[in-house]
């Protein structure tokens, strides 16, 4: 099953609440929740009380993307402010096998991040642990970047791993995806996709995902 997972960084701050409703109406099951320490990445974004004031608002599941040079301080505080998932970047974190132990003992499902540079051989030793894999598309750190082809390679690579693996984590992409292109990110592998400005930068989210999300569920029937 394809989820669309709305990426909270493009939505508009002053209709948050009215804009998650949208989306939830539509039948998102996931909201993207972008953290970035102005080190990681060269940009600052969401906080621990954003988090916290969100899960007092809805109870969709809530992904959030640590974009951190610290995560193993910094990802317990955001399970216990209401993170259901939680990844870290594998380029961030020395002791990643660690890190996502620590997280999942926290109650929250583990994911860990590869940069679209980022060879997937890094992951050998820890798929066997991860709750999901999410594939960067773009660089991180801004939003509204444009889709990086090659990521495609990664995905289907990836899924091929798993499956000979047998293993049943879930691969997430972001960056630079949108209506045109999801159809063929899902195709690839991809189960769970982050969309930003394609959904909150239309005039109705609700709507924008419900068309994404068909999108690929016509492409993969066409692919059966």
């Amino acid at each position: 099953m394809v989820e669309i997972l709305p990426s909270l960084l493009a939505a508009d701050f002053a209709r948050l609440g009215e804009q998650i409703d949208q989306v939830t109406h539509a039948g998102v099951n996931f909201l993207h929740f972008d953290v970035m320490d102005g080190h990681f990445v060269p940009n600052i974004s969401f906080g621990l009380p954003v988090l916290e004031s969100l899960r007092k608002r809805t109870r969709l599941a809530l992904d959030v993307h640590l974009m951190f040079s610290d995560a193993d301080t910094f990802a317990p505080r955001f399970v216990a402010a209401g993170a259901d998932c939680v990844s870290v970047h594998q380029e961030a974190c020395p002791h990643i096998d660690r890190t996502l132990r620590l997280i999942q003992s926290e109650g929250a499902r583990a994911g860990v991040v590869l940069n679209p540079a980022t060879p997937l051989a890094t992951l050998e030793h820890v798929l066997p642990i991860v709750d999901y894999v999410l594939l960067m598309s773009v660089n991180p750190g801004y939003g509204g970047q444009k889709f990086i082809p090659y990521v495609l390679d990664k995905v289907r690579a990836l899924r091929d791993w798993r499956d000979r693996l047998g293993l049943s984590f879930a691969i997430e992409i972001d960056g630079g995806i949108s209506v045109d292109n999801v159809g063929k990110v899902a195709e690839a592998g991809v189960t769970w996709v982050v969309a930003g400005s394609s959904v909150f930068g239309a005039p109705d989210p609700g709507r924008a995902a419900s068309e994404m999300k068909q999108a690929a569920l016509d492409a993969l029937a066409r692919r059966a």
